[in-house]
């Protein structure tokens, strides 16, 4: 059964005062693609609170007061990489405050080209989602596209915490990702710069171990401090190198008010440079702004 949405209160906008903040997990697709995604979350994983098609995401936030939006999407079978990618370029070229994050499918024929293509077209780094796309981090596969990424300098954004998992994904993410695997990347590819979504959820004490550990590590906060899931607040993964925490909501695929997370970054006191480095700073880092 799918989880619940929550009822909670949302701001009309960002609160005052705060430094420029950058949404560095929001998802932009096709319509068609947004469609069949919201269908599977309305079957499998809780109901989509705001079903926006992708100029009303960028509307949405910007109009809110958030200064950036990172943009990621994925393809769940060959062939769709190339599409979905000139469709997210363009968007970033049409709204510059939009940074456009390309995808491949792992394995795929001339999966090195597409993304050079990508790179070409101004896209700024690469989703992979290990649940969706069914493949381990480690595997052999996954070497030319981290070759790639580290040849270009682009950011890798990887789903590969074994949280939020679904029986209805067409792999066991249990068996396929861990912390350990992650681990291997980063020494195997020590110029790729990594950053796992959810703060490594529900591995989260061993995230903010590898964050202490590697250097090309970094971790991003989506869903994973907004109270939704019934596990503690990862304050561990937020303190031990805040330097390296992005803010993200996984916006608009979420249950719950827009800013929820926000506020709760906001509560927890992180000090003015940490906060200002979470919410916004560290992206803009991250990717060359």
């Amino acid at each position: 059964m799918p989880m619940p949405a929550l009822g909670d209160e949302e701001g009309p906008r960002l609160p005052k005062g705060l430094p420029p903040v950058v949404d560095a997990h929001v998802h932009l697709f096709p319509d068609r693609v947004f469609e069949a995604v919201w269908r599977w979350f309305d079957e499998y994983g809780w109901p989509i609170r705001y079903k926006l098609r992708t100029p009303e995401v960028v509307s949405f936030l910007l109009s809110r007061g958030v200064s950036r939006v990172v943009a990621l999407h994925y393809a769940h079978r060959p062939g769709m990489a190339r599409s979905l990618n000139a469709y997210v370029a363009e968007i970033a070229r049409a709204e510059p405050r939009v940074l456009g994050l390309a995808t491949v499918l792992p394995g795929e024929e001339g999966a090195t080209q597409i993304l050079e293509e990508a790179f070409a077209l101004g896209l700024r780094g690469v989703k992979l989602h290990c649940h969706v796309q069914s493949f381990s981090p480690d595997a052999p596969q996954l070497h030319e596209v981290y070759a790639a990424c580290a040849k270009a300098g682009r950011p890798l954004v990887m789903h590969a915490g074994r949280e939020p998992a679904s029986p209805q994904y067409p792999c066991d993410p249990y068996t396929l990702c861990g912390a350990e695997r992650v681990e291997r990347v980063l020494k195997d590819h020590p110029t790729l710069k990594l950053c796992i979504p959810h703060l490594g959820a529900d591995e989260f004490d061993a995230y903010a171990r590898l964050l202490e550990r590697h250097d090309n590590l970094w971790l991003d906060t989506t869903m994973a401090v907004a109270g939704y899931f019934p596990v503690p607040l990862p304050r561990q993964a937020l303190q031990v190198r805040p330097e390296r925490v992005l803010y993200g909501t996984d916006f608009p695929n979420i249950p719950y008010a827009w800013d929820r997370e926000l506020k709760t970054l906001v509560s927890l006191k992180l000090g003015d440079e940490a906060l200002a480095g979470v919410l916004g700073q560290n992206a803009l880092r991250l990717y060359g702004e």
